[in-house]
């Protein structure tokens, strides 16, 4: 008879800690179970998120089909016998991606350059956004022709000068021969990636330093909220580069919850405005597709139009009878800051009253009788919208409120009984006093 000890569970990977992949492609991920006693049982995850709908658990094997881009991430094998710890192995899916293919040029930085001169230095730049990154492979065109390195042309790989992943061409004392179109390609090797191409035209005619202006009348920008806005910087120059917005306070994300937006034409385009985008916008030429030189900046104010906020909402005002009552309307923020009108109202009938100054606060001031007890309402508006305060006026007091609190009987007599019954009231000073009030009594049968 052989008998077997109970072991923990050890496991194996039998592809690679980190597995790269084309788009399309199907993917099968093995853990092999090399110990453990009771068998172990095999489970897989993936972090972040859950796993991909196309895919299936077979023994120890997970199997993707038509992997796409979203299919990346952690993928993790744990074996569990409930003897010892479980084992674990992780596997980094990486799925090949390429966008954003970029260019810069760079004027001779020795000499502070800001344009293409003959007898100088000039580097172009290219970068491409790409998974995994540093499997990129870039090669330089002159006219069409592969570039080969020279005395003159220098290639660098990966530039140090540059964001990671960026290879450059350097054009060393740049002469007449060296102005011609050149081209940078992208490319995975042996992958069914797409490449990426983008062409740089470069001569002394071609490259111009970028200008940014904002149009004339267009520095502050005014929208009523729920509206769209359009903030324009202008861009001009050869390449013409792209314009990024930013919040003038560097603390607050863009609207879209990004710290920087991309714009071709420089036109940001803003859509159900709230008072929150309010404040200056920062435009600037973007570094990249086109001369790689110092940033051009401007600025654009947006200004949200909105209803005025007022306080109280509703309030429920209790006065004696014949005694003067003063309400109030205050305005606590508008924009613009200031009241266009402001009309009362009683019982939904209007109210004669002086104009209102702009910058005072709307009040009505009357003695109230039998006659003028109701619901008063201030309409107020800025000229972009309304907002209303209303009072419920009344010279009727709150409900009484009856209690007691002795539960016990305070006297017994015979079979009569005596309690102590108290009531109360709400604000008991704000309306004529309390003269008199009843008590209907009734009593209950209690079978016994």
């Amino acid at each position: 008879m052989i008998y077997s000890f109970p072991a923990p569970p050890a496991l194996k990977l039998a592809v690679n800690e980190t597995y790269v992949v084309d788009p399309g492609q199907e993917v099968t991920l093995s853990c092999e179970v090399t110990a453990g006693f009771p068998t172990p049982v095999v489970s897989w995850s993936r972090y972040p998120g859950a796993l991909p709908q196309r895919s299936v658990i077979r023994g120890g094997s997970l199997t993707i089909w038509s992997v796409t881009l979203d299919d990346a991430g952690v993928y993790n094998c744990t074996a569990v016998n409930n003897v010892g710890n479980p084992a674990r192995r992780t596997v980094n899916l990486i799925v090949r991606s390429m966008k954003n293919l970029t260019f810069q040029i760079t004027p001779d930085s020795n000499k502070d350059g800001e344009s293409i001169q003959m007898g100088r230095d000039l580097k172009l730049s290219c970068h491409v956004d790409a998974q995994p990154q540093d499997k990129v492979n870039y090669t330089w065109y002159k006219n069409g022709v592969a570039v080969s390195p020279t005395d003159s042309l220098v290639l660098l790989r990966s530039d140090p000068d540059m964001p990671p992943g960026t290879s450059s061409l350097e054009i060393i004392d740049m002469k007449f021969r060296d102005q011609a179109t050149y081209s940078c390609m992208a490319n995975f090797p042996g992958s069914s990636v797409p490449e990426l191409r983008v062409d740089i035209n470069i001569t002394q005619s071609s490259v111009v330093p970028p200008v940014l202006s904002v149009p004339v009348g267009g520095g502050i920008v005014n929208v009523s909220e729920g509206g769209t806005a359009e903030l324009v910087c202008l861009v001009d120059g050869k390449p013409r580069p792209p314009v990024l917005w930013s919040r003038a306070n560097k603390d607050l994300p863009m609207p879209s919850g990004d710290w920087l937006m991309e714009t071709r034409d420089g036109r940001l385009r803003l859509t159900n405005v709230t008072r929150d985008m309010m404040g200056w916008y920062r435009c600037q030429t973007a570094p990249y597709n086109g001369l790689n030189i110092k940033r051009r900046l401007s600025q654009v104010q947006l200004n949200v139009e909105y209803p005025p906020v007022v306080d109280p909402v509703l309030m429920d005002v209790r006065s004696s009878t014949f005694a003067t009552v003063n309400l109030r309307c205050l305005v606590l923020k508008s924009n613009p800051n200031r009241i266009a009108s402001a009309y009362w109202f009683r019982n939904g009938q209007a109210i004669r009253t002086p104009p209102v100054d702009p910058q005072s606060v709307p009040q009505l001031r009357f003695k109230l009788d039998t006659t003028n007890n109701g619901t008063y309402e201030c309409r107020v508006s800025n000229g972009v919208g309304s907002s209303n305060c209303s009072f419920i006026v009344s010279a009727q007091p709150y409900d009484a409120e009856f209690y007691y609190d002795t539960p016990n009987p305070i006297r017994t007599l015979k079979n009569n009984y005596s309690y102590i019954l108290q009531w109360t009231q709400k604000e008991p000073s704000a309306v004529d006093k309390i003269i008199g009030y009843w008590i209907n009594v009734q009593q209950l049968e209690v079978d016994e």
